[in-house]
Order: C-alpha cells, then structure tokens, then sequence
C-alpha cells in the first residue's frame, strides 16, 4: 500500500494551521462584538479562549509526537479507546470540516459582493430566504476546482501557495498595527468596555466564540505524516501554531481598535476594513478586505486537504469503505479521497449559505466532541500503550483536561437556550443528531474487518511493530 509523501516542512504546517482557519468574518464582524462585547470582551475573551484551546493542543502536540499518523485523531481514538472511537471521531471531524468547506463555497463570492456588485445578480433560487445567484456559486466552485487541482499531483503546491498567501496576510496585518500604533492614540482603546458593559460578562461570553478561533492546530496534527519534521517537531508546531493564531487575531484587532475609537468601530458595518477607511487609509481598508478574502481562501484550502485525510484514516481503518483508502503510487496523494471531498463539499454548498449556515453551528459541537475525544485518548494512551515513546509532552499533565472542560462548554453553550450561542431550534438540532444517528448506522452496517490486524496495520503503518511493542500485554 502506497504511503503519503513527506513534503512539508515547519513553515508549511504553520502555514495550513493557522491560515487554514483565520476565515474572514472576524474581519467585518468586530463591529458587532465591539458593540455587543466591548473592544475588552472581544480580545481579552478571545485571548482566554485561546488559552482554553492551547490546552488542549497540548494533548494534540503529545499524542502527535507519539503517532504522527494522517487522520491524527481517528488514529489515536482507535488504537488508545477502540474501533467506535476511532470511527466517532473521525465522523464527527469530517462533519466540522465538511461544514466549513460547504460553507465557503457561497461564502466567498457573498464576501466579494461588498466591492464588485455583480455578485448579487442572476438569482438561481432560495433557500431558508437566502437567494443563491450564478456569479457567487461560480467563484465558490471555481475555488473548489482550483483546490482540488493543485492537490490532485501532491500536498507541496497548495502548501506553497498557503505560505505564500499567509506571508501577505502576514504583511498587511503588520501594516495595519503600524499605522494605527503611529496614528492611533491610547484614547481610541481606553477604556475598552462602555459603562454599559459589564467587563467581566463580556468577557466570559467571548471566550467560547474566542476558542473556536484558533482550532488550527488540529490541521497540523491531520498532516503529520506528510511532514518531514522529527515527530517532536511537529508536536511543537501544533501547539505553537495556536500561540502565532492568537497573536495574529490580537494585532489586527487591537489596531482595528486603536486607529479611531472603538465605539466608532462598533456603530461600523465592516469593523476594521471601515475603521481604516474612516481613519484615512481607504487602501489599508482595502488591505483589511484582503485578509478576509485570502483567509477565506486559506481556510478552504487546509480545510480541504484535512478532510481528505480523516477520510483516508477512516478508510484505513475500514471504517469507510477500502476504496477510500488508495493512495497514488507516483504522486502520494490520496485521490478517492479527495474526489469525495470535492462532491460532499459542492452538493451541499449547492444549498447556499442560508442553509449551510446551520451545518456550520452544528460544526462547532462536532468539533467540541473530537476535542474531548482526543483528551480521553491523550489519558488512556499511557494505560493502553506504556512502552510508547513520545518526541513532546504536555506539560502540566493536568492541563488538557481543563482544555476539555473547554470544549464540553462550548457543546454546553450551544445547547442550552439564550447563551447567544444556542443552536436555532429545529433545523440545527435536527442536523445534530442526525449526522449522529446517520454515524451509527454506517458504523452498525459497516463490517468489521475480518483481519483486524491488518486493518490496523494499514492505519498505522510503519508505526504497527512500534505500537504491537509498545502494547500493555494482560
């Protein structure tokens, strides 16, 4: 069986885990969480959220060191807590991914709409009151063509383009701390909450929001086997890609903020591409526009890639079915499991983003439980596997379950009514445990393979003799 190609290095792995969920929303949607949060509540909670999420790429930084195997957390939730772990986790992952991808298929040419007006002609049709037209379903499957081209012959090209695209993010958001640390004043920012707003309340109410901001780190560790990095390295690189997020997040809006006051911002539609437009720098404004629409893109191509290989893991497993599981000889590349991809992805972006919108809050829960997952498996693998050597530990060991504890209050928050982040009644919950139950009856139908050794051994791969070794005898 042909392995996957080891082709990328530390700037790479940086690359698809933190452009590969910067998004573009945040950029425009500051004025809402300025207004609702306080400029205080949005980038102090989203800095705790952060926190939150470190932990728990803690747990992914160990366990990747250990088995830096493609699909990560379906390896790992199989060999440490069994096959229906193995196999939950990976559905639910591929469902958090999925969701995103679909999402982005209306969401660029919807995000283009704000400067070229002819996104917003030729409505095809309607959905949950959401009109979806040529043009923006054009660029969406135009977007998810060119991904899946550039893939099709080997990670290395889009991972290039990744780098080179975060580099200019990377660029712009500097320019926007600049200007606004040589025009902005300390008066803009200070003090960051209204006396309406209750410091310690908008705080906490942004730091679930602020974890799913920097969930990159699980891209990383999806990839590492497709790195050229000693498997300490890339442990390291997942945790420190939730630390260069954080602080990406933190410079844009913290200038967004200081350029003009932030009450200015909060009463804007598009938040820090309005704030420098106001403040004189139309072209720093459009700068702004240009991370959200090349985070977008970013997003969509770590997305993309990552989906294909929880797919593959699951495959391997003979959780999906084996066909899912081929990987081209010449070029390393899974391509059955990228064609899947880019079908689930089209068909349901297809549905538009009035639609597409509820998969997405669904994604959130879906993400929260493979978190949760990972710890456990974290925890156990120790008990399961005491001779396995790790490149990276998490340290203190005690600080992943509090991660955890994170991601149950995310699933918390959008299950109880009135958090603000509560799914909307019924579609949302519909779609919940529908994937749910859509799961357990793949995994009841899917037989399990006859020679499970084998099956485990083309999950793991190389690493089989390793883990057999490594094993607690009873």
């Amino acid at each position: 069986m042909a392995e996957l190609k080891k082709t990328l290095g530390f700037p790479s792995l940086i690359a698809l885990g933190v452009a590969g969920v910067v998004g573009s929303s945040w950029i425009y949607t500051s004025s809402t969480f300025f207004a609702d949060l306080g400029a205080g509540g949005m980038i102090v909670g989203l800095l705790i959220g952060a926190v939150f999420a470190s932990f728990v790429a803690l747990a992914y930084g160990e366990l990747t060191s250990a088995i830096p195997r493609a699909g990560g957390e379906v390896v790992w939730g199989y060999t440490a807590l069994g096959r229906s772990a193995g196999f939950a986790t990976g559905w639910f992952h591929i469902g958090a991914y999925i969701a995103s991808l679909s999402f982005y298929i209306t969401a660029l040419g919807t995000l283009l709409g704000k400067y070229v007006p002819m996104m917003s002609q030729m409505p095809l049709y309607s959905v949950n009151g959401e009109a979806v037209t040529l043009p923006v379903l054009a660029v969406g499957i135009a977007l998810a063509l060119v991904v899946f081209a550039l893939n099709w012959f080997g990670v290395s090209i889009g991972a290039q383009i990744q780098v080179l695209l975060f580099v200019v993010m990377l660029a712009i958001g500097a320019a926007l701390a600049t200007t606004a640390l040589v025009v902005g004043e300390p008066g803009n920012l200070w003090p960051m909450w209204t006396p309406e707003q209750n410091p310690a309340t908008s705080t906490l109410r942004m730091v679930v929001p602020g974890i799913t901001y920097v969930v990159g780190f699980s891209l990383v560790a999806v990839l590492a086997e497709e790195s050229s990095l000693k498997p300490g390295q890339v442990g390291r690189a997942v945790v420190a890609t939730v630390a260069v997020a954080a602080v990406f997040y933190t410079i844009v809006l913290l200038a967004t903020a200081y350029v003009i006051p932030w009450e200015d911002v909060a009463s804007a539609d598009l938040g820090t591409i309005d704030a420098f437009t106001q403040a004189g720098f139309p072209l720093l404004g459009f700068g702004a526009f240009l991370i959200g629409v090349l985070g977008l893109i970013t997003s969509f191509i770590g997305l993309f890639v990552a989906s294909s290989r929880v797919t593959l893991a699951l495959a391997r497993a003979r959780l999906l079915p084996s066909a899912l599981a081929v990987v081209d000889e010449r070029s390393g590349v899974p391509r059955n499991a990228l064609l899947f991809v880019l079908v689930v992805t089209v068909v349901l972006g297809l549905l538009g983003p009035g639609a597409i919108i509820w998969f997405l809050d669904a994604g959130g829960v879906f993400l929260s439980i493979v978190w949760v997952m990972v710890v456990i498996a974290k925890y156990r693998m120790p008990r399961v596997y005491p001779g396995l050597e790790y490149g990276y530990r998490a340290r203190p060991a005690f600080l992943p379950a509090l991660g955890a504890i994170g991601a149950i209050l995310v699933i918390l928050f959008c299950l109880i009514p009135g958090t603000g982040m509560t799914l909307v009644w019924p579609y949302e919950h519909i779609i919940l445990v529908g994937w749910a139950v859509l799961g357990a009856i793949l995994y009841l139908v899917t037989p399990a393979p006859k020679d499970k050794d084998a099956a485990f051994t083309e999950m793991v791969g190389p690493l089989a003799p390793t883990l057999q070794a490594a094993r607690r005898r009873d």
